[in-house]
C-alpha cells in the first residue's frame, strides 16, 4: 500500500532493496526511511505509519532517525543534494572515490552515508555483519579481503576502532591489514588522544570525523571543513552551514525553527546555520569540539563539563569506555560519577581522579566509579545515556535498601 506522503520504509537487512530504493531517491524518486527491524529504539510499525502520514519538507530524499543518545530520537529530512554533497566532499578530502567496508548500522546516517558514497561513485560496498556476539575485529579485517578497489575506506566508532588497535598491537598480520585502508574514518564521539597516538604508532590512516544526521554525516575532518561547509562559534556553540544541511525535522516545525536559523552576512545575503548544541573552539582555523552544552553540571557553584571529564579519563589505559554522569550530593548539589567497562590492566581510580582534579579542578574530580561488564550502547555505538542512568538508579536504590536493612538490624541489637 502506498504511503500518503510516498515515504518508503525499507528494512536495512534487505540490502538489495535498500540500495535500489536509495538510488531511486537520489535520482528524484520516492523518499526512503531505512529502519532496522531488530534494533532497540528503532521505530515500531505504528511509528513508521505515523511518519508516512506526516507532511515531508519539499525535496526530501531520505528520512533518518537520530540515535537518540540523550533522549527521544528525531526524524531528520535530508535532500538528495545534501547527501550527494556530503559524499562528494568526503571523497575529495580523501583523494578520490574508493570502496567502502560498511560496518555501521545503515539506518543511521553514519552507515547510510557509506551507501550514498558508494552510489555516487558507482563502486559497490562490502558489508560486514559484526560477528557472533557483537563486533569482532578479526572478522572485520577478514571481510576487508573482499574489497577489490585500489582505494579502501572504512568508517567506525571509537569503541570499534579501539578493539581493532588492540588486535593490531598484538598481531602483525592484523596491523598490516588495518594499514591497507587508505582512510579509517572514526566519528560519532570524540577520538581520545590515546587512541590517536596508538593509531599513529601503527601507521594507521586515521581520519577524525565530526558531523551529525542534520549535516548528512561528517562535514569536518580532523578539525577542517569539507566541501563548502562553514563553521562558526556563537556563545560557545558550534554552528555549521553549507550544502549538507538537512531540510529540517519531520513533524516538528518548532524544533526546526529553533535549530536551523537564518543570519545575514555582511553583504546582506542570508546564510542558513545549524545550531549543533556542541561546545567548541576555533584555534588557527581548526575546530575543536569540547563537549555538549547540555552536558554541564553545577557542583558547589562551579560549572563542570562531563564531556571534559570523560576526555581526561579516556586517556588512561583501560578507561577508553569511561562515561561521566551526574550524581546528587547533599553538600555540593551534584558531583561527577564515572562508569567504565571492566578491563584488565586498567589504571587505578585514584590515579585517574587525581589527573582530573589537576587538569579540571576539584569540582570535576569524580567521587565514585562504577564498573560495568558491558556498557549499554545504542546501535551506532554511542553509550546509551538514558539506559545507563536507569541502570545506575536501580543500582543506587539497591544500595540504599541494603544500607536501610543493615541500619534496622543494628537498631534491633
Amino acid at each position: 500500500m502506498t504511503a500518503p506522503n510516498g515515504l518508503r520504509a525499507i528494512p536495512t537487512d534487505d540490502r538489495a532493496w535498500l540500495m535500489a530504493a536509495l538510488a531511486d531517491a537520489l535520482a528524484g524518486g520516492a523518499p526512503v526511511l531505512p529502519f532496522a527491524t531488530e534494533t532497540a529504539g528503532d521505530p515500531a510499525p505504528e511509528a513508521v505509519a505515523a511518519l508516512q502520514r506526516e507532511t515531508l519538507p519539499e525535496d526530501t530524499a531520505v528520512v533518518v532517525r537520530t540515535s537518540g543518545s540523550g533522549g527521544v530520537p528525531k526524524s531528520v529530512a535530508l535532500s538528495a543534494e545534501a547527501l550527494r554533497a556530503g559524499a562528494e566532499a568526503t571523497h575529495e578530502a580523501f583523494g578520490g572515490p574508493g570502496q567502502w567496508l560498511v560496518a555501521l548500522p545503515t539506518q543511521l546516517i553514519s552507515g547510510l552515508q557509506m551507501l550514498v558514497r558508494s552510489e555516487t561513485s558507482g563502486i559497490a560496498p562490502v558489508f560486514f555483519d559484526g560477528g557472533d556476539g557483537g563486533f569482532d575485529p578479526k572478522r572485520l579485517l577478514e571481510s576487508a579481503d573482499d574489497l577489490e578497489h585500489e582505494r579502501r575506506y572504512v568508517s567506525l566508532v571509537p569503541v570499534q576502532f579501539s578493539r581493532l588497535l588492540d588486535l593490531a598491537e598484538r598481531d602483525r598480520g592484523a596491523a598490516d591489514a588495518l594499514r591497507r585502508f587508505d582512510a579509517v574514518l572514526v566519528g560519532g564521539q570524540g577520538v581520545p588522544l590515546g587512541l590517536r597516538r596508538r593509531a599513529h604508532a601503527l601507521g594507521v590512516a586515521l581520519r577524525r570525523s565530526y558531523g551529525m544526521t542534520e549535516t548528512a554525516g561528517g562535514c569536518v575532518y580532523d578539525g577542517v571543513e569539507t566541501g563548502d561547509t562553514r563553521v562558526r562559534i556563537r556563545d560557545g556553540e558550534v554552528q555549521l552551514a553549507g550544502s549538507t544541511l538537512a531540510l529540517g525535522y519531520v513533524g516538528d516545525p518548532a524544533l526546526t525553527a529553533q535549530r536551523f536559523i537564518d543570519d545575514r552576512d555582511r553583504d546582506g545575503s542570508a546564510t542558513r546555520w545549524y545550531r549543533t548544541g556542541d561546545a567548541g573552539e576555533l584555534l588557527g582555523g581548526m575546530l575543536t569540539v569540547t563537549g555538549r552544552l547540555d552536558r554541564v553540571i553545577i557542583s558547589g557553584g562551579v560549572n563542570v563539563s562531563l564531556d571534559e571529564v570523560e576526555r581526561v579519563a579516556r586517556d588512561f589505559a583501560g578507561w577508553g569506555s569511561a562515561v561521566a554522569v551526574a550524581a546528587a550530593h547533599p553538600e555540593w548539589g551534584e558531583r561527577v560519577s564515572l562508569v567504565v567497562e571492566t578491563e584488565e590492566g586498567a589504571a587505578g581510580f585514584d590515579e585517574v581522579r587525581a589527573a582530573i582534579r589537576d587538569r579540571l579542578g576539584a569540582a570535576a574530580a569524580p567521587e565514585w566509579v562504577t564498573e560495568a561488564e558491558e556498557m549499554p550502547r545504542l546501535s551506532g555505538g554511542k553509550p546509551d545515556l538514558v539506559a545507563l542512568d536507569e541502570w545506575l538508579g536501580r543500582l543506587r536504590a539497591g544500595f540504599r535498601e541494603v544500607r536501610r536493612v543493615h541500619e534496622d538490624a543494628k537498631e534491633e541489637r
